[in-house]
């Protein structure tokens, strides 16, 4: 209710307000003695009109202007989240189907997914405020939950000593979750110029080399 009453419609209504008395004063001569007689009041509620709308106008901008710069950097955090989600889902599903060797690879795409986890709880707290950041969150949630299921298999099986793997979960599962992730980021990262967003991605891939 504060955040509606501190907006637009309050600045509109009190532009209102003034040009109301504004235009009575042109049109009512009773009203126009009146506030003539009344010299410190005219002069009070008019500095105050003034001052409300001023107030509520720039507070608008600024707060427009705060969103946008929040709203930006939400975005470069989405770019980076989903391109370690890529790499974790790779990860995992080629652990899965048994890519490679299993024990010598298996530490490698645990912190694969731990990193991707780690991303998401640290993430978590900004991306809850806004409903189509928490879209997001909630889709990266989702991933994160199929890869744990999937790690959490393997690694049962392992320590079981099973003499055959267990069944990999299909590849649409993971390519589904990941594609569910990039649909709920793209409105986040239409708010990146093209040269932020790639700057942004080369910067999560240069990461990974790196590591």
């Amino acid at each position: 209710m504060a955040k509606h009453w501190t907006g637009w419609p309050a600045a509109a209504l009190a532009m209102l307000v003034t040009l109301a008395l504004v235009a009575g004063e042109l049109t009512d001569a009773a009203q126009r003695r009146w506030w003539s007689a009344h010299s410190l009041t005219t002069d009070t509620v008019s500095g105050l009109l003034v001052l409300l709308v001023t107030v509520l106008v720039v507070n608008q901008l600024l707060r427009r202007r705060q969103s946008r710069e929040r709203g930006q950097a939400v975005a470069a955090q989405a770019t980076i989240m989903v391109a370690q989600a890529a790499r974790a889902a790779r990860a995992v599903s080629a652990l899965a189907h048994g890519s490679g060797d299993r024990d010598s690879d298996s530490d490698s795409d645990s912190d694969e997914f731990r990193t991707y986890m780690i991303m998401l709880l640290v993430g978590a707290p900004v991306l809850i405020d806004d409903p189509v950041s928490r879209r997001f969150l909630e889709q990266a949630q989702f991933l994160g939950g199929v890869l744990a299921r999937t790690l959490t298999t393997l690694h049962g099986t392992a320590h079981a000593g099973a003499p055959s793997p267990p069944s990999p979960p299909p590849d649409a599962e993971f390519d589904d979750a990941v594609q569910r992730l990039k649909d709920a980021a793209a409105p986040l990262l239409q708010l990146l110029s093209p040269e932020v967003l790639s700057t942004v991605e080369g910067m999560a891939w240069t990461a990974d080399e790196i590591g």
